[in-house]
């Protein structure tokens, strides 16, 4: 077969992963360091952004001496053009600039309509987003999540979108069954999460919500109505993957007999050692949503496992924690990398690797080694 450059330097960059991932002693995002005029802008957004997390990437950013800029996206317009111009450009605090390397997307659950339209134009100007705007879309929208995850056939506890108020507890009694968990389509942090645990339970709280919201069969309110998986109750798992690598896991345990454990809301968190069937899934969640960087949020079943969510912006202070990991040194590690594997680096050479390239290495090395 020619290898044409295109052919090559995919090629090169999966060789180049598979050499690190199969490298039996030795921590594979630890050996790609970034250059120092990577130039690396973080997307964040001002109502969800941490400030744990803002001090330690630039605190990460300074040590490898990494061009670091924490951006919003209300300090961007796009632009698009017709044929015979540039296809779009970028312009940020009202000047035009030039284009980062690559794009962390730390916009989670509160991307918003004006996050995702920056990040589209960021990708259609070759300049990669981690995790991508697809991704984040489909990860954010739990029900939508759910139905990817269904489709092919990993395990997700039954859930039903209902509509407040026409969904009625005998709906609920038939399709779920009580107790049963009753959340937000979109959210984080344990928020907006309720147990329901009988008919009158569910149809009080549904009264209440409509009430707050002014929702009626005109304007239904929608929510989650998902089974209850009471082996797990009190306690879940975060896995944390970074570059189609399971980069370890944690436990974490409610403290005040709630059936939530987020750490956020006061839960205990401790390593948990990493078995291959949750690696696995993990790992199989992450690539069916496109994430390459996520948090995986697993429930203990008699089963095995099943997948609660998926994050596309992990908080990783807890994580930190738990394990004495340096998640955004290993976040910024994999971002250098990309961006030299598929993003400005190669513009000039007319080349393009999509987005989920990682997530596809297996089979590049398949076809042509």
């Amino acid at each position: 077969m020619v290898m044409t450059t295109h052919h090559f330097l995919l090629h090169s960059a999966a060789l180049l992963l598979v050499f690190l991932t199969r490298a039996p002693d030795c921590n594979a995002l630890a050996l790609i360091r970034p250059s120092v005029d990577t130039k690396v802008w973080m997307l964040g957004n001002r109502n969800t952004s941490m400030k744990y997390e803002r001090d330690r990437f630039l605190e990460e950013a300074q040590k490898k001496s990494i061009d670091f800029t924490l951006v919003h996206s209300s300090e961007f317009h796009t632009v698009v053009s017709g044929p015979g111009a540039d296809r779009g450009s970028i312009i940020y605090k009202n000047e035009a600039v030039s284009l980062p390397d690559v794009v962390l997307a730390r916009t989670g659950s509160g991307t918003g309509t004006v996050s995702i339209n920056v990040l589209r134009q960021f990708e259609r100007l070759n300049v990669p987003t981690l995790p991508n705007s697809a991704s984040i879309e489909a990860s954010m929208d739990k029900m939508y999540a759910n139905q990817i995850l269904a489709q092919a056939g990993l395990p997700i506890p039954k859930t039903m979108l209902a509509r407040l108020p026409e969904t009625s507890a005998e709906l609920v009694q038939k399709v779920v069954g009580f107790p049963c968990v009753l959340k937000v389509v979109t959210g984080s942090l344990g928020k907006g999460v309720h147990l329901c645990h009988n008919a009158k339970e569910f149809e009080n709280l549904s009264e209440m919500l409509c009430s707050v919201t002014n929702s009626k069969k005109s304007n239904p309110l929608l929510m989650l109505i998902q089974e209850f998986v009471s082996f797990s109750e009190g306690r879940d798992l975060r896995v944390m993957v970074i570059g189609g690598r399971v980069v370890g896991a944690m436990q974490r345990t409610s403290t005040d007999g709630d059936f939530k454990a987020n750490v956020s809301r006061g839960g205990e968190a401790a390593a948990f050692p990493v078995d291959y069937e949750m690696e696995k899934l993990a790992l199989d969640v992450a690539k069916t949503l496109d994430l390459d960087i996520a948090g995986i949020d697993l429930l203990f079943h008699p089963d095995g496992y099943k997948v609660c969510e998926a994050n596309s912006a992990p908080g990783f202070k807890g994580f930190e924690d738990a394990l004495q990991v340096n998640v955004p040194e290993m976040m910024l590690d994999y971002a250098s990398f990309r961006a030299k594997a598929d993003g400005r680096s190669l513009a000039n050479q007319k080349s393009f690797i999509p987005h989920n390239i990682i997530g596809k290495f297996d089979d590049l090395v398949s076809e042509e080694i």
